[in-house]
């Protein structure tokens, strides 16, 4: 039987606490614990990957649990429970997207555990890199290994092409929210925009240094008479994460439009938002925006992917409807 691997846990009481435990190397933040927990007990991660030292968040004073409109934005503490943000009424009433997409994330349980910052910043689901024990020579994990999916089951991978030959898809709900909404993310070093946030590199999906830590979300009061709306397609949609989902905020001209779980970042539908821009929100305009958005979309060479570019077009058309 397998032994457990020992580790150091350190409740942090400050920001500044959990930067220094960090900073030590080899660490790594619990929040909600619904990622990383998963990540440790199944043994994804290389050796020299595996933490040695969890910094926990919960115990940081002031709390970064926490909802509330000021200065002409929405603030978000990185720590606020996906639950609390679904049934938020101002978030409800003026952000709909998020509301939705906290909403749509998971399982109630899970959303009760689960927190905004832990959903922007987990971990890619591609099959081959979650295995557990670290199964496959992932090329997210070794950048001497492959990326399996280009040839075995990737009927969920990206449908835009791969960063660094890796084709494993970004799977959070959320994000796509806040990219339409034009969020912009505050961490303990700097404050950037959520699509500038966002990366692909190795085992990370987000820019964060290995001390760094997301303390804030911030998103600016939409003009008025702007609407949003999130969409999402899943096999079970009670609990699973997204084949496909898509975020709109459309305002008069101006749109913003954010697909996710189909490209390695959250994929900005520009092609779409041109498309829709200074026209009536109506079936055939809408149709169209759709077409536009996964015009440059392609399956996996003799893959079995295809079917997301149809999702993708469809529920771009569902979430501009949404907004009429």
């Amino acid at each position: 039987m397998k032994s457990l691997r020992k580790f150091t846990h350190i409740n942090a009481t400050t920001i500044d606490e959990a930067v220094s435990a960090l900073g030590q190397g080899k660490a790594r933040v619990c929040a909600g614990g619904t990622d990383l927990l998963g990540t440790m007990r199944f043994e994804i991660l290389p050796d020299d990957m595996y933490p040695e030292v969890v910094v926990n968040l919960k115990t940081i004073t002031p709390s970064l649990d926490y909802i509330k409109e000021e200065g002409g934005m929405l603030k978000v503490g990185a720590l606020t429970r996906l639950e609390d943000i679904a049934i938020d009424s101002t978030i409800k009433s003026k952000y709909a997207a998020l509301a939705e997409a906290a909403h749509k994330t998971a399982s109630p349980h899970i959303r009760e555990m689960g927190t905004i910052g832990g959903n922007i910043c987990q971990l890619v689901r591609c099959w081959y890199f979650r295995k557990p024990d670290n199964r496959f020579d992932c090329l997210r994990k070794n950048p001497a290994g492959l990326c399996n999916a280009q040839i075995g089951d990737n009927r969920y991978h990206s449908i835009f092409g791969g960063i660094n030959g890796c084709f494993a898809v970004n799977p959070s709900d959320t994000v796509p929210a806040l990219v339409a909404l034009n969020a912009k993310v505050v961490t303990s070093k700097r404050t950037v925009a959520i699509e500038e946030f966002m990366t692909s590199d190795g085992t990370k999906t987000t820019i964060l240094d290995d001390d760094e830590i997301v303390t804030e979300i911030r998103v600016p009061e939409p003009a008025a008479g702007t609407k949003s709306a999130f969409i999402k397609f899943a096999l079970r949609s009670s609990i699973d994460f997204p084949i496909v989902n898509c975020a709109a905020a459309i305002n008069g001209g101006a749109a913003r439009i954010c697909l996710n779980a189909v490209y390695n970042n959250p994929y900005r539908a520009t092609a779409a938002e041109e498309a829709i821009a200074g026209k009536s929100i109506d079936e055939a305009n809408a149709e169209a925006a759709g077409e536009a958005a996964v015009k440059d979309a392609t399956a996996i060479p003799g893959g079995n992917n295809k079917y997301k570019v149809q999702i993708a077009k469809t529920l771009v058309k569902r979430a501009i409807l949404a907004c009429k």
